[in-house]
């Protein structure tokens, strides 16, 4: 059945936002965001202090769609008012590793007495802070910030061992604010 379905998200002072048919560019104090988005039949309008996302006719599928939108519109406006911050857990019990990181990429030597470093490539608008047992990793765009700390865990997956027994790795421990 269709309906029309519209979402309003409000604007703060401290923001500017500019849409231009798919894409949206969200600048604020912290930084700035350009989001190209994929939006079928879905139109996105900038009217005072708000940006209005639907459709006079919406589906099902127009409305997972408007819903989407709305959701990183709000959080790349939430990016750019104060940075989403990720933690991570450095863990080892059997082989002391350490992590360096450098302008664009991070090492991780001796991880299960490997002499071969791991190494992650780091994209551009990051931060990443390391001490002793944790890494914090804080950006501007939630998406990118979630997805390097997911990076952390995947580069230091275990296979072929016992989980149990080794425990050595890299973790997520906080999530944008919340604990995990």
């Amino acid at each position: 059945m269709k309906k029309s379905l519209f979402k309003k998200i409000e604007i703060p002072g401290e923001v500017e936002v500019e849409v231009e048919k798919a894409t949206i560019f969200v600048k604020g104090q912290e930084g700035e965001i350009k989001k190209t988005f994929k939006i079928g039949k879905v139109d996105i309008k900038k009217e005072n202090n708000k940006i209005i996302i639907g459709n006079a006719k919406a589906t099902k599928r127009e409305k997972k769609i408007i819903n989407t939108l709305f959701s990183h519109i709000k959080n790349m406006i939430l990016g750019v008012q104060k940075k989403f911050e990720y933690k991570v857990k450095i863990c080892f019990s059997h082989f002391p590793f350490t992590v360096n990181v450098s302008e664009d990429k991070v090492e991780i030597k001796n991880f299960l007495g490997e002499k071969v470093p791991r190494i992650l490539h780091i994209p551009k608008g990051l931060e990443i802070k390391v001490d002793k047992e944790s890494i914090t990793i804080t950006s501007v765009d939630k998406e990118l910030a979630g997805r390097v700390a997911s990076d952390f865990e995947k580069l230091t997956k275990i296979r072929g061992r016992d989980k149990r027994i080794f425990q050595d790795g890299i973790y997520i421990t906080n999530k944008a604010g919340r604990e995990i």
